[in-house]
């Protein structure tokens, strides 16, 4: 064991901790989610660089010297890196706007620089956790800086993820493309239209949340490093908040700028509630798509029957034999929690006063949570049920030919008048509308079949050509 000591007093730690004392009372003080900044590898990576980037700025100010900055630099690389994410021991809900998981950084990236240079844990009269590795910074810019970051990468992770389950629904629009079938409205029988179309309209409006996302994702980029506590740049060198941001971006890839006013960049988390609103809208819509998918697919025998998903699982401990939709199901609930995630992230957006917003750690976990389970779903739908959908045809076919909606299509040709009559008299008869039309000298049943075929059904116009 090792001793360490804040102003509260001293703690025993163990001796293989990179964590130090202020991790260990946030340990202590915060045992609420059970979930550890661990499970926020994002998280942990932004910070790195931030630190890193930090280090550097403050040699060239003369804040540090290079064999501190050498040491700290090549710690930040490893923590980077993954190798010690299980040294950020603190909760992911937390008091103190963040500082416990900045200082939990700023321990393992002190104990580590420390190592490297063959130095036992916890001599921080050579590198200090707040006077070296923290030096020129905040809680308040380091943390919504790193969290903006995380947030940005997860943001690509999701979009690689949504190009995909869109690419998986374009390939089935194209193989379903000629497929005819009945359009529904109101969760009744419609005008024909054909599956591929169907598909296709779950293609456009991926594409549009994509690029609604990608487009937001710009929030994320304008940072307040340099501005320290409230952003006035207290404790900063002047030129440190220029020089800090410059390296940020080279260190990181990600294209972060400084903001503008850097007290309110602090103060205002509104771009934490705008990506949110982005992620809750694709959250609605993935979950039309997936409430479609299981709709489409209800039955085998008495449901709608249009599509037939692959079967991932038995679906009944009582039924054999019954297969139930679990993969658009599982989308399903991802996208009632993010929708609830939105929720918890608006509240603490409106809930920051004054200078600065003391619940953006709940915000972090909640856009993480948010952004990962959203690419996972994306995920799973795309491989486990999107790519072995396949089209009940014969089904189709049978409603196609006995529908009297395809009516509908004749308007244009022989008036509403007429065209209700065959429908009426069809549904009384229980006969096919073409040999209705033609017992009531409307018109020959050969030349309404030639009518009735996908591709003049299902676009504007085609009928009179």
């Amino acid at each position: 064991m090792r001793q360490e000591s804040d102003f509260l007093g001293s703690k025993n730690l163990p001796d293989e901790a990179y964590w130090g004392v202020h991790a260990a009372r946030a340990v202590e003080n915060f045992p609420i989610s059970g979930q550890t900044v661990a499970e926020m590898p994002n998280l942990i990576r932004a910070y790195a660089y931030v630190k890193k980037a930090a280090a550097h700025a403050n040699l060239a100010m003369g804040m540090i010297d290079a064999r501190q900055c050498d040491a700290i630099s090549r710690a930040c690389d490893d923590v980077a890196a993954g190798h010690y994410d299980a040294h950020f021991v603190t909760d992911v809900i937390q008091g103190g706007a963040g500082t416990s998981t900045n200082m939990n950084a700023n321990e393992v990236i002190a104990n580590r620089a420390l190592e490297i240079l063959g130095l036992e844990k916890g001599r921080y009269d050579v590198i200090h956790p707040n006077d070296h590795v923290n030096a020129s910074q905040s809680t308040n810019d380091s943390y919504p800086t790193a969290v903006k970051m995380a947030t940005w990468y997860g943001i690509q992770d999701l979009l690689k993820a949504l190009a995909a389950l869109r690419g998986a629904f374009q390939v089935k629009a194209d193989a379903f493309k000629d497929i005819l079938k009945i359009g529904r409205t109101q969760l009744q029988d419609a005008v024909p239209m054909t599956l591929g179309q169907e598909f296709a309209s779950f293609v456009s409006m991926i594409a549009d949340d994509e690029k609604r996302l990608r487009e937001s994702a710009s929030l994320m980029c304008e940072i307040n490093m340099g501005g320290t506590a409230i952003g006035t740049g207290i404790n900063a060198p002047v030129g440190y908040a220029d020089t800090v941001t410059a390296k940020l971006a080279e260190f990181s890839g990600v294209p972060v700028v400084k903001a503008a006013d850097m007290i309110a960049a602090t103060s205002d988390t509104g771009a934490f509630a705008d990506i949110s609103g982005i992620l809750k809208r694709i959250a609605v819509k993935l979950s039309k798509i997936s409430n479609d998918l299981r709709l489409l697919s209800s039955g085998p025998q008495a449901g709608v029957g249009d599509i037939k998903l692959p079967a991932r699982q038995a679906g009944s401990s009582i039924m054999p034999g019954k297969v139930n939709p679990v993969i658009p199901e599982v989308m399903n609930q991802v996208c009632f929690e993010v929708i609830g995630n939105d929720v918890a992230i608006t509240m603490c957006a409106e809930a920051g006063q004054l200078q600065l917003n003391a619940f953006e750690p709940l915000m972090a976990w909640s856009l993480h949570k948010s952004l990962k389970h959203l690419a996972n779903a994306c995920h799973t739908l795309q491989v486990n049920c999107v790519e072995g959908i396949e089209a009940n045809t014969d089904l189709l076919e049978n409603r196609i030919a006995e529908s009297v909606t395809l009516v509908t299509a004749l308007n244009p040709l022989i008036g509403y008048e007429k065209s209700a009559k065959i429908v009426k008299t069809a549904i009384a008869s229980g006969k096919p509308i073409a040999i209705v039309a033609e017992e009531l000298g409307i018109m020959e049943q050969s030349k309404l079949k030639a009518l009735l075929v996908a591709d003049k059904l299902t676009v504007p116009g085609a009928l009179g050509n």
